[in-house]
C-alpha cells in the first residue's frame, strides 16, 4: 500500500514541516527532495494530482512520500548505482527541468532548454551493466565519487558516461575516491567517458578508464586537468582525444595499452550556429596542447603512433612527460609517403621553457620529438631523448622494410624512408636555454635535425649518434651555450648552408676522414665560419673554413684520456672518446694550451664527458701548431 505523510488536502498544504524537514516523494527508483523552506503552497487537484515547487504528480505514480530530515543540495542528482539498479535523488529546484529515464541501472536526464542554473551529477556506486547519459543546452557538474561503472549492453549510449551538452562540464573526481569506467564494445560511441563539450577535470581522486571501442576519453571541446589522477589503462584507439586544446595544470595522467596516440589534440575545423551560420576554427586556439605542471606518463606500441599529438602547437612550461613508443613505421596511402612513431609530435610549432621531458623510442624510424613548424627550447626546459630504432623504407608499392646500414638509406627516395632522430623539425630550430640531451644508435639516426636554420645561443646541448649529431638543411649559428655533437658515423656538426661558430663552448666529434667534426656545404657555395667560442674538433674542420679566430692543431690525441684545455683563466676538462677522427683541433679567443692524461673536477657537462669550468691536475703538454682548415669534403 502507498504510504502519504502529512498531507492536508483541505488546506492544499503540508502540516508541520519544519524549516530542517524534508518532503520526499518518490516514483519508482527516482526520489524528488524538496525542502520545507521551498515547498509553499501546493495544489491538490480533483483527488488524482499534486504539484510541488511547479512539478504535478499523478497520485497513482507516487509510490512513497514522507517528511524526513534529509538535507538537501540544491540543483543536485545524485546517482548511485546497486549492480542492476539505481537510486535516484533530484533536488526539488531542479525537478520540473530534468525528464528521467531508466531500464535497469541504465539511465539516461534530459534537461530543460529552460533551465538556467547548473546541475550537479553526483554519480557513485557499481554496476557491471549500467551507464550514465544526460543531454541539455546548460553548463553542468559531474561529481565521480566512488563510481565502477560498465556499460555491457547499451541502451542509451554505448559510453559509460556519455555527455551530450556542448557547454562547460565540471568534471571533479572527488579527493580520496577511485573511479573506473567502461564502455561497451559495440556502440556508436567515441569513448568510454564522452562529453560533447568542454571538460574540465579537477579536484584529487583517482579515475581509471577503459576504452573498449575507440577512445578512453573523448571530448568535442576542450580539455583542462587540475589535480586530478588520470589513467586510461587501455583503449581500442586514443587514449585521450579532445578539439580546441588540451590543459594540463596539475595531476598525474597515465596512458598506456593504447592502440593509437595516447593524448591527441585536434583542430577544431567548423561549427554550425542555431541560424545555420559555419564558423572555421582554424588559427584559433584551436588543436594546441599547453602542459604547465602535473606528470604525464605515455606508452604506446601502435605504427607510427605518437604518445602526445597536436594539429596544432606545443607549448611545455612545466612538469614532467614521460613518453615512450615501441610501434615501428607505417605507410601513408593518402599521402604516399612513410611514417613513424614520435614521443612529442605537433603539426604546428613547438616551444619548451620549462618542465622535465623523458622520451623513448625503440621502433623502426621512431622519433623523440617531431614538428612540421619551428622549434624553440629555453629558459629551465630538460629534455632527454633516446631512440634505438633503425630505419624504415618503403617499396613503390608502400611494403615496409626495416633497413641496417645507414649507406642502404641514399637509395631511397624522402617519402620512402624514415630514419630515428632525436628531434626532427621541419622549420627553424632555436636553442637559448635549458638542457638537451639526445642518444641515437640505430641505422640513419641523427641526433637533432632542422629543414631549416638552426641557432643555438645558449643552454647545453650533448648528442650522441651514429649519423649526425647536428644537421641543418640550412644555415647553422652557434653563438652561446654548451654544444657536445658526437657522431660515430658521420659528421659531428653538419649545416647544408653556412656554418657560424660565433661564441659558446663547442665539443664537436665526427668519425674517419673523410667525415669532420664540422662541416658546412662548401659543394653549394657555402663555409664554415670560425668567428669565436671555445671550440674543441676532434676529426677536423671542413675544408676552405673561414678561421678568423685562430685555430690549432693537437700533434696526436689518444683515446679514452682526459685532455684540459686552457683559453686565459677559464678551464674546460674533457674525456676523448674511443673513436673518431685523427685530427684534433682547438680554438679559443686566446691563444689556448692543451694537456693529456689530467686528473679533472668541476661542474659536470655533456652527460659526464666533461667539467666546465674545470680543475685539473698532473697530465702532460700537448704541442699546438697553427691549424688553417682542411681535411673534409671537397
Amino acid at each position: 500500500m502507498k504510504r502519504i505523510i502529512g498531507l492536508v488536502i483541505g488546506g492544499l498544504a503540508i502540516s508541520g514541516l519544519l524549516t530542517a524537514q524534508t518532503l520526499n516523494v518518490q516514483v519508482g527508483n527516482v526520489t524528488y527532495l524538496f525542502p520545507a523552506s521551498q515547498a509553499g503552497s501546493m495544489p491538490y487537484e480533483s483527488g488524482t494530482t499534486l504539484t510541488v515547487m511547479g512539478k504535478s504528480f499523478t497520485l497513482s505514480e507516487i509510490d512513497n512520500m514522507y517528511v524526513d530530515e534529509t538535507a538537501v543540495r540544491d540543483s543536485a542528482v545524485n546517482v548511485v548505482y546497486n549492480g542492476s539498479s539505481v537510486a535516484i535523488t533530484v533536488a526539488g529546484n531542479i525537478e520540473r527541468y530534468v525528464t528521467i529515464a531508466q531500464s535497469g541501472a541504465h539511465v539516461s536526464i534530459a534537461q530543460s532548454s529552460d533551465l538556467a542554473t547548473e546541475i550537479t551529477y553526483s554519480l557513485s556506486g557499481t554496476s557491471t551493466n549500467g551507464e550514465f547519459y544526460t543531454s541539455g543546452e546548460y553548463k553542468a557538474t559531474l561529481e565521480l565519487n566512488g563510481l565502477t561503472l560498465t556499460n555491457s549492453t547499451p541502451v542509451y549510449s554505448g559510453a559509460a558516461i556519455h555527455v551530450q551538452n556542448s557547454k562547460r562540464i565540471n568534471v571533479k573526481v572527488i579527493t580520496g575516491t577511485t573511479n573506473t569506467l567502461r564502455d561497451a564494445s559495440s556502440g556508436s560511441q567515441k569513448g568510454a567517458l564522452y562529453i560533447k563539450g568542454h571538460a574540465e577535470f579537477k579536484q584529487k581522486g583517482t579515475l581509471n578508464v577503459y576504452g573498449n571501442l575507440k577512445h578512453g576519453i573523448k571530448t568535442g571541446e576542450y580539455i583542462t586537468v587540475k589535480n586530478a589522477t588520470i589513467n586510461v589503462l587501455s583503449s581500442v584507439g586514443d587514449g585521450i582525444n579532445c578539439e580546441q586544446f588540451f590543459l594540463m595544470e596539475s595531476g598525474a595522467i597515465t596512458l598506456s595499452g593504447i592502440g593509437d596516440d595516447g593524448l591527441q589534440c585536434d583542430i577544431e575545423d567548423t561549427t554550425t550556429g542555431s541560424t545555420g551560420q559555419t564558423t572555421n576554427h582554424e588559427g584559433e586556439d584551436s588543436g594546441n596542447v599547453y602542459i604547465s605542471g602535473g606528470t604525464i606518463t605515455v606508452s604506446v606500441s601502435a605504427a607510427a603512433a605518437k604518445c602526445i599529438k597536436a594539429e596544432g602547437d606545443v607549448f611545455v612550461t612545466g612538469g614532467t612527460i614521460n613518453a615512450t613508443t615501441t610501434g615501428g613505421g607505417a605507410w601513408d596511402s593518402d599521402e604516399l609517403k612513410t611514417k613513424s612513431c614520435a614521443g612529442l609530435s605537433a603539426d604546428g610549432n613547438i616551444a619548451i621553457s620549462g618542465g622535465t621531458l623523458n622520451l623513448s623510442s625503440t621502433g623502426a624510424g621512431g622519433k623523440g620529438i617531431s614538428g612540421d613548424g619551428t622549434f624553440a627550447v629555453s629558459d629551465s626546459a630538460a629534455i632527454t631523448i633516446s631512440t634505438s630504432g633503425n630505419a624504415v623504407v618503403a617499396s613503390s608499392t608502400g611494403s615496409l622494410s626495416v633497413v641496417t646500414s645507414s649507406s642502404a638509406l641514399d637509395r631511397y627516395g624522402t617519402n620512402y624512408k624514415s630514419s630515428p632522430k632525436g628531434i626532427k623539425i621541419d622549420g627553424a630550430v632555436t636553442i637559448s636555454g635549458g638542457k638537451i640531451s639526445i642518444t641515437t644508435s640505430g641505422a640513419g639516426g641523427e641526433g637533432m635535425e632542422s629543414k631549416s636554420t638552426l641557432n643555438i645561443s645558449g643552454g647545453e646541448v650533448a648528442i650522441n649518434a651514429l649519423d649526425d649529431a647536428i644537421n641543418a638543411a640550412s644555415h647553422l649559428t652557434i653563438s652561446g651555450g654548451m654544444v657536445y655533437a658526437r657522431a660515430t658515423n658521420n659528421d659531428g656538426i653538419d649545416a647544408n648552408g653556412n656554418c657560424y661558430i660565433k661564441g659558446g663552448l663547442i665539443y664537436a666529434i665526427s668519425a674517419s676522414s673523410p667525415e669532420v667534426a664540422i662541416d658546412a656545404n662548401t659543394e653549394g657555395g657555402y663555409k664554415l665560419y670560425v668567428q669565436g667560442g671555445t671550440l674543441v674538433a676532434i676529426g677536423g674542420l671542413e675544408n676552405n673554413a673561414s678561421l678568423t679566430q685562430s685555430c690549432y692543431k693537437a700533434s696526436s690525441w689518444s683515446k679514452n684520456t682526459w685532455y684540459a684545455l686552457t683559453v686565459g683563466s677559464n678551464v674546460f676538462a674533457f674525456k676523448t672518446p674511443s673513436s673518431g677522427g685523427s685530427t684534433m683541433v682547438v680554438s679559443g679567443a686566446s691563444t689556448p694550451t692543451l694537456k693529456s692524461g689530467v686528473t679533472a673536477s668541476g661542474t659536470a657537462i655533456f652527460g659526464g664527458v666533461g667539467y666546465y669550468p674545470a680543475s685539473a691536475s698532473g697530465g702532460s703538454s700537448v704541442s699546438l701548431s697553427s691549424y688553417s682548415g682542411g681535411g673534409g669534403r671537397w
